[in-house]
């Protein structure tokens, strides 16, 4: 395996010495066998990333050998959407699924954004289209539409803002009406409509990651590992939330964790975080539910890297589209 030459002409052994700086931050969490089959493919993505200008923003439930070693910017969607607004590159890729993807290019339109697997989709954008927001707007006239970021570029074009599930209450509170659409996460609309007296219509849709979690697992996790914390995502079902002893975004666990420090801990979410938070924090013990979000898993290192050599897929959106969008993608930024 050490003769094996790369495209460039590194052996694998080559490739494992120069990336071993990389390697120390997840030795506890990659075994070295499995570093040998990544070692080429990080070499040729960061020899890439500088040959065409290029960053690499990826999301919270990338695995840790794409979240770690190649990454340029690394967070929730709310703050990749802020990071989105300061980058100054040619090339941008989004290692996260599509309608991320689309969000980057409504925020940097003069840049090439590409995402390594097109049919990297969500549960969530596709529960919802351009038509059901007008078709809620008929229903409820004067009401505003809030729409989650998870979401198709046409689906925010037909709405008045955007929100994370790191920001969704702010967005909700800031608009100063007593009532408000939001879409598509059902869960989401009715977890923040808990921490406030403001009215939330909902949609009927969730993530299939999220959704798949229950409270009964969540106090068969606690009647088997005493002592634990629980730390739910708002996507999640408000009978989960309740269970849970903290409930935030990713970004919000990250640094719950960080901050805190408990001795054990479950991440109710997609089972990539725990591994990643893991590296950061080795001093807690993470007991993993591993529900994994399959279109988040079609990006790979390998993806990556044919995706910066052969510049696919690039993301487009159509312009009458796109202007409508950013629109509500900046009112949400302009939110405190």
């Amino acid at each position: 395996m050490d003769n094996k030459l790369s495209n460039r002409g590194t052996t694998v052994k080559q490739a494992i010495a120069s990336t071993a700086a990389i390697y120390e931050r997840v030795k506890t969490i990659i075994p070295p066998e499995e570093w040998a089959g990544y070692a080429d493919d990080i070499v040729a993505i960061n020899r890439l990333k500088k040959e065409h200008n290029a960053i690499i923003l990826a999301h919270n439930y990338q695995t840790p050998e794409i979240f770690h070693s190649i990454a340029d910017i690394v967070g929730d969607s709310l703050a990749l959407a802020r990071e989105a607004t300061k980058i100054k590159a040619d090339v941008i890729v989004m290692a996260g699924v599509h309608f991320m993807a689309e969000t980057v290019k409504l925020l940097n339109p003069s840049s090439t954004v590409l995402i390594p697997d097109p049919d990297a989709g969500c549960s969530l954008a596709e529960s919802i289209t351009a038509e059901d927001v007008r078709n809620l707007r008929k229903l409820h006239p004067g009401i505003p539409v809030i729409t989650y970021v998870n979401t198709s570029a046409e689906v925010k074009a037909e709405t008045d803002i955007c929100c994370t599930s790191g920001n969704a209450k702010k967005v909700v509170e800031s608009l100063g009406v007593p009532e408000v659409i939001m879409v598509p996460d059902e869960y989401l609309a009715k977890n923040v409509a808990a921490t406030t007296n403001i009215k939330i219509i909902s949609w009927k849709g969730h993530c299939e990651v999220h959704k798949r979690f229950t409270a009964d697992e969540i106090r068969m996790y606690r009647e088997q590992s005493p002592g634990i914390t629980i730390i739910a995502h708002p996507e999640c079902s408000p009978e989960v939330v309740a269970e849970a002893d903290f409930t935030g975004s990713t970004a919000k666990m990250c640094e719950w964790v960080a901050e805190n420090k408990p001795k054990k801990v479950s991440l109710i979410t997609e089972c990539s975080m725990s591994d990643n938070i893991a590296a950061l924090n080795p001093e807690t013990e993470f007991v993993r539910p591993c529900n994994l979000c399959l279109h988040m898993k079609k990006i790979t290192l390998h993806k990556i890297r044919e995706s910066l050599e052969n510049m696919t897929y690039k993301v487009t959106i159509a312009p009458d589209i796109a202007e409508r969008a950013r629109k509500s993608l900046e009112r949400m930024l302009e939110v405190k």
